[in-house]
């Protein structure tokens, strides 16, 4: 998530007041006004920063890549929350999911069984919650890919793990810088040096 603006806001801004207990995933859908991409963390509202061009940009390239190369069976979505749990709804940056997964007409949300892979871009403002809050939910929600995608002099850098199903945590199975380069959870190969480029040329 992006780089936090420097601003004040307004005397007349009506901060939701929470009911006892905190929100539930429904209340996404129920709040009036809420600002895009709202994220919900242990039942607390977490607003998101506007994007920064690396963001907005590693975005692109990885999910443009993910739907390159992804089989059939499979579907990549960006910006689209996971209903962990009543109190539990986050906003991964890119998603892969079975192709025709059921959200509903009007769903705004997955089931974390349904998610292969969840990848979190990180930027100032969401370090402590890409880095210590959301893995291990993602883990304890068993969802088996989890990608952490940091930036170095201007590129990506992606740090994979795999789940381990008996201890429900991530263990860490790589660190790439370039190229990003897999064979699960299907053959993968992203050049991550194309960041800046409209469309990443096709993998050989």
């Amino acid at each position: 998530m992006s780089a936090a603006p420097e601003f004040e806001l307004d005397e007349q801004y009506n901060y939701p007041v929470p009911p006892p207990g905190g929100w539930t995933a429904d209340d996404l859908d129920r709040l009036p006004n809420l600002p895009r991409h709202t994220e919900l963390i242990d039942g607390s509202l977490v607003f998101v920063s506007p994007q920064t061009k690396f963001h907005l940009r590693t975005m692109r390239l990885l999910e443009n890549s993910l739907l390159d190369q992804a089989p059939d069976e499979l579907d990549v979505f960006r910006e689209f929350t996971i209903r962990l749990n009543k109190r539990n709804r986050p906003e991964p940056d890119v998603l892969v999911v079975p192709t025709g997964v059921d959200t509903g007409p009007k769903e705004t949300w997955v089931k974390p069984e349904d998610v292969i892979l969840a990848v979190e871009v990180v930027s100032e403002d969401s370090v402590e919650r890409d880095h210590e809050v959301k893995p291990p939910k993602y883990a304890a929600a068993g969802i088996p890919h989890f990608w952490l995608v940091e930036k170095n002099d201007g590129l990506p850098v992606a740090y994979v793990y795999e789940l381990d199903p008996i201890a429900k945590s991530y263990a860490l199975t790589g660190i790439h810088h370039g190229r990003l380069k897999l064979s699960v959870p299907f053959c993968i190969d992203i050049d991550l040096t194309a960041i800046n480029k409209r469309r990443p040329a096709p993998s050989s």
